[in-house]
């Protein structure tokens, strides 16, 4: 599995691993439900953050060093999407610009290191990537994503499908906090679909 995300990723030196070790620790959890998803996060998660997912900024670069300083064997900041959409044939796991400096500075903090001076000039060209990998034992492979908000579909802007996942490069508009929006996970056999309301997405970081 690592070896088939990290052909998925630019094979750019000192950064590849980094991506593909927080993808190999995001994507754990089996799923449960089937009709359609309401997504969740669990509540308190700390630092607080309202503001959905952006660009790297001074706010939500502060908040994810904040957050990446945290003990704890899986701090609930960076994992907060571990059952994300939580369902039989899909696990979902997000990256971001805010997960990349909380998910190195948490790292760091383990190995009691300096957090990598890179991790903003790295965020700074990130996008949203949405990582699909099956449930065990599912036969239903992911063949698209879309994401449907305020009647309109939007598209990756890039896609990577590699049997038995695939990526899903989106801009920042698609999970602006200012509408419910609907995850559509297209697969061989059938489709997904989650609904994430907009105070949950607000909680996106």
């Amino acid at each position: 599995m690592l070896s088939a995300l990290a052909r998925t990723f630019p094979t750019r030196t000192g950064r590849t691993w980094r991506i593909v070790a927080l993808w190999a620790a995001l994507a754990a959890a089996p799923g449960a439900a089937d009709a359609q998803i309401i997504a969740q996060l669990a509540p308190g998660i700390t630092p607080a953050w309202d503001k959905g997912i952006q660009p790297i900024g001074r706010d939500n670069y502060w908040n994810a060093l904040e957050c990446g300083k945290q003990d704890g064997e899986r701090p609930a900041c960076v994992f907060y999407d571990a059952d994300l959409c939580k369902n039989n044939d899909f696990v979902l796991a997000l990256f971001t610009p805010y997960k990349l400096v909380a998910y190195e500075t948490w790292q760091a903090t383990r190995k009691h290191q300096e957090p990598l001076a890179t991790s903003y000039g790295d965020a700074q060209k990130t996008r949203i990537t949405l990582g699909i990998t099956p449930v065990k034992g599912s036969k239903n492979t992911i063949t698209g994503v879309s994401i449907k908000r305020s009647g309109l579909v939007v598209k990756p802007a890039t896609q990577s499908l590699e049997s038995p996942g695939g990526r899903f490069i989106f801009d920042f508009a698609a999970f602006w906090p200012t509408t419910d929006i609907t995850i559509e996970l297209v697969g061989n056999r059938k489709t997904q679909t989650c609904v994430v309301a907009k105070p949950v997405l607000a909680l996106f970081r």
